[in-house]
């Protein structure tokens, strides 16, 4: 099968007995890239690179998108990050984001924090996009940073002509040399090239598939925007600052918890099966709700050591367990409200929180408090 590269980026299959090669299609040589030139006058960036789209290419052998570039690889593929600083690379992954674990967060809160200590003036971080959100919460609650924490992605591959990988890579580094002082994740605000949106790591969610605007920030607006080619960055009053505090690292975690979405006519089994769980975060419909039948499920899991978080399905507002019947007895039955936090940050948050809480209480008193960003006291009108 020989593999035709459209001038729409996508790609066909065509037998090899359907193909005619001319002059003017013989394959002509690729010429080397020429390795980046660093200016010693730049702030010096760590690039830690876990793979994802953002490094990927196509395999022709296959025609599949895969994880093949590494960090010194997107230097020299992106020259425009040259003008924006110096580089240190890492290369401590190169996969797919949904093969993403939690001992990997760990090693990348160790790595990233390593970076830091180095006296690097920001750490950019390329992830793939898919559970990229589930990373950035995860190291907001694991690592204090007084330095930009940029994670950037791509949604389509570098060979494509609609790719968004360099103008999210040259934007994610204007954000790691700014005054930002937090984990965030930087990638295209609108369809067109003409700025990116900073999100804060545990505000933000992949909302679309394949649109290169896939990402927004829920319940509050962007902490910031990186304006596109000029690179001027704007941080909002709410951003945390450079240097607010000192690095620090509290990577534990408690791998045993589980997140799972309500849905009509569960079956309390599907509760059960998170018997020994240290924690588990639902995501309930409306202010915070499941069928009652699945009450006294949870109501043992309680019992036997379990802390369970209740999260909302709807994208805006928040949990409220006192309206209905239904919510008072999931509150008598010792579910915690999560408050308006997204459902896959409580899941890291309750990661982090039993990992560095044995006491049941008390770390249901955290999952309550504002750790990173997480919890809004107040919603906003229209988010």
């Amino acid at each position: 099968m020989a593999v035709v590269k459209l001038k729409s980026g996508y790609n066909i299959g065509v037998p090899p007995s359907a193909c005619t090669l001319s002059a003017r299609s013989q394959p002509q040589a690729v010429s080397e890239h020429k390795a980046i030139v660093q200016d010693p006058d730049l702030p010096e960036l760590a690039i830690v690179s876990t793979g994802g789209t953002i490094a990927s290419r196509i395999d022709y052998r296959t025609g599949a998108v895969t994880s093949q570039f590494d960090a010194d690889d997107i230097l020299t593929a992106i020259p425009d990050l040259a003008k924006v600083g110096r580089y240190r690379t890492r290369q401590l992954y190169t996969i797919l984001s949904e093969n993403m674990t939690p001992a990997i967060w760990q090693e990348l809160a160790r790595a990233v924090f390593d970076e830091i200590r180095r006296g690097v003036a920001g750490v950019i971080v390329t992830h793939g996009t898919d559970t990229m959100a589930f990373s950035a919460s995860a190291l907001s609650f694991m690592l204090k940073t007084p330095v930009p924490v940029v994670f950037v992605g791509s949604q389509r591959s570098a060979d494509r002509p609609s790719s968004d990988n360099a103008m999210n890579a040259v934007c994610a580094a204007a954000a790691a040399t700014s005054d930002l002082g937090e984990v965030a994740v930087v990638m295209h605000a609108t369809t067109n090239d003409d700025r990116c949106a900073i999100h804060r790591g545990t505000r933000v969610r992949k909302m679309h598939t394949s649109r290169r605007d896939a990402f927004s920030s829920i319940g509050i607006p962007p902490i910031g925007y990186v304006e596109y080619p000029s690179r001027a960055v704007t941080l909002s009053p709410d951003a945390t600052r450079r240097g607010s505090g000192g690095a620090v690292l509290s990577d534990r975690l408690e791998d045993r918890c589980g997140l799972v979405q309500f849905f009509p006519g569960m079956e309390e089994n599907v509760i059960r099966a998170f018997a020994g769980y240290r924690g588990l975060v639902l995501a309930g419909t409306g202010l915070g709700h499941t069928s009652t039948s699945l009450i006294p499920a949870i109501r043992d899991l309680v019992r036997d050591g379990t802390l369970v978080v209740m999260t909302s399905q709807c994208l805006n507002g928040r949990v409220c367990d006192r309206v209905y019947d239904t919510g008072r007895d999931l509150l008598k039955a010792g579910v915690v409200e999560g408050g308006d936090m997204l459902p896959e940050t409580a899941l890291t948050k309750l990661m982090w929180v039993l990992g560095n809480e044995k006491d049941g209480e008390k770390a249901g008193a955290l999952m309550q408090q504002d750790l990173a960003g997480e919890c809004n006291r107040r919603s906003r009108h229209g988010l």
